[in-house]
């Protein structure tokens, strides 16, 4: 086994807080949808997380000593980027969790990976299907029937949020591999990238939202709790997370880092039922829990064991953390799931 499979225990130690602690900060952004939706339209609401996940990645640009790009076909690729892979998946997540809990919004973002393979093998051609990629699909989707409960019909407000959930994950899942296309090979850092595409997202949905929500309403008339929510989702969600996400990355290795994406349903699922007292139906963890082993069989973690070599040096870092960008979901490899 190697280093980076298995690390030593200072090594552990090293990654293994800001690890739990990304879990814990990605986790609870399901609970701070729930609690903005309560006042903001979806749309208001993923302007405001949005342009305040810009701003604090703008602040961070000059301390870096780093800068946006300037090659307008980066600027081109990032205007797709910001529309499939925030403002969209966002704002669904916004209109399901009108809809349906917060820890079952999380479980739903569990499904990206399911999207993303087929996506990047069938269109964008970064990825090839294997045996057992194609094995775990067919879990994974199996898992994503369970979860809905198809065997009690179709139709309803739940139904319909859940649907919008698993929407957002598709957004995800067309936009990680396109970033891995189209950017990932770009020389900008991924903090730069991030930034930029942000600011693009907020420009749409600045345009979008007054068409469809009509004009948002002023910040300051809001209650203090939505207002924290709003914050956490942008600055937290984003701006410290991102950070943290790249140190994991360059302590750990990418594989490793990547793996936070198991322990965030965990997480969504526990805040949900601590902090608003939700509760689920036994077939939503158990299809949760389906849909998470059809992922780790698409990734090589169960079944066969595979010796990856991950390099974890600055350059490496750099281009694993443009594959796909935050806005409150992990910059990660491509077949890795971003957040809600």
């Amino acid at each position: 086994m190697t280093p980076d499979i298995t690390p030593d225990r200072p090594a552990l130690r090293s990654w293994l807080p800001g690890f739990l602690a990304l879990a814990a900060i990605w986790g609870s952004s399901f609970l701070f949808i729930k609690i903005g939706v309560r006042e903001l339209h979806p749309l208001h609401l993923t302007l405001y997380r949005v342009a305040a996940g810009a701003l604090t990645l703008l602040v961070l640009l000059p301390l870096l000593r780093d800068r946006l790009p300037r090659e307008p076909r980066v600027w081109a690729h990032l205007f797709v980027a910001a529309a499939l892979g925030v403002a969209m998946p966002f704002t669904l997540f916004g209109y399901g969790e009108q809809r349906v809990e917060s820890m079952l919004a999380g479980i739903w973002n569990a499904a990206t990976p399911l999207i993303v393979l087929p996506m990047a093998v069938l269109v964008f051609r970064t990825e090839r299907l294997t045996s057992r990629s194609a094995v775990g699909l067919g879990l994974g989707f199996t898992g994503v029937l369970v979860v809905l409960g198809v065997w009690e019909g179709v139709g309803g407000a739940h139904f319909t949020g859940q649907l919008m959930c698993f929407g957002a994950a598709a957004c995800y899942g067309v936009a990680i591999p396109y970033q891995k296309r189209f950017i990932a090979g770009s020389s900008h850092s991924g903090v730069s990238l991030s930034a930029a595409q942000l600011l693009l997202a907020t420009a749409q949905l600045a345009v979008v939202g007054p068409l469809v929500a009509g004009a948002p309403p002023v910040p300051t008339g809001l209650s203090a709790e939505v207002l924290a929510s709003v914050l956490a989702l942008g600055a937290l969600g984003t701006g410290l997370a991102f950070v943290i996400n790249m140190r994991n990355i360059r302590v750990a290795g990418a594989t490793t880092a990547s793996t936070v994406t198991y322990l965030i349903p965990i997480f969504a699922v526990l805040i949900g039922a601590l902090a608003l007292d939700e509760r689920l139906s036994w077939h939503q963890p158990v299809g949760a829990l389906v849909v998470l082993a059809g992922v780790a069989v698409t990734q090589g973690l169960l079944g066969r064991r595979r010796q990856p070599a991950v390099a974890t040096g600055p350059a490496a870092v750099e281009k694993t953390a443009t594959s796909a960008v935050d806005g409150g979901g992990p910059p990660m490899p491509a077949t890795g799931p971003a957040v809600g």
